[in-house]
């Protein structure tokens, strides 16, 4: 049961961990392409919409990624002043309900947000602007993305705790070694 349960909480890992790297460049596409605006305004005195419309499009994936990514690799937000005081056993059942929270608020997202990408894929909807970027959905479909990753590594930080498996992550295992 153990050997299964490490399987499917790798599994899921695996995929979050491959969109924070993704995540990760396009944080560089995002800074070439600011400075790449910034001198063409500067140097040349011109601009695209498009390409300040992509900065913002950039930005989404960066936060909708990254935060499956921030859970798994141990830099969510919790209150450590109190946590390190609580024992074992109570450390661990808050990061279950934490993980199944997660899990329940990425779920409820996901189901929310597909009506509003598909209607926005039904209308062909583009940016308002002149010289603006097209197919606005696909930037919709980001958010029922981004949160089914949180879903899933809300999952697997539940299982990967509640079944006392070894931390994946350098954050925990640095934490797990302080204790006494």
């Amino acid at each position: 049961m153990k050997a299964a349960v490490t399987r499917v909480v790798e599994g899921l890992e695996s995929l979050v961990r491959a969109f924070g790297i993704l995540a990760a460049l396009i944080c560089v596409v995002l800074v070439l392409l600011v400075a790449g605006d910034v001198f063409a305004r500067y140097l040349f005195r011109t601009g695209a919409v498009w390409a300040q419309e992509l900065q913002w499009h950039l930005i989404s994936p960066i936060a909708l990624f990254g935060m499956s990514y921030a859970l798994f690799s141990g830099e969510q937000v919790r209150v450590d002043v109190l946590y390190e005081r609580f024992p074992l056993p109570v450390q661990r059942l808050i990061e279950v309900m934490g993980g199944l929270l997660m899990l329940a608020l990425g779920v409820i997202v996901v189901k929310l947000s597909l009506p509003w990408v598909e209607m926005s894929y039904a209308r062909g909807e583009g940016s308002p602007n002149p010289g603006g970027l097209p197919h606005r959905f696909l930037l919709k479909s980001l958010i029922p993305l981004g949160f089914g990753l949180l879903a899933a590594q809300g999952l697997a930080h539940a299982l990967r705790h509640a079944f006392d498996l070894p931390p994946r992550n350098p954050r925990e295992a640095a934490q797990l070694q302080d204790l006494p």
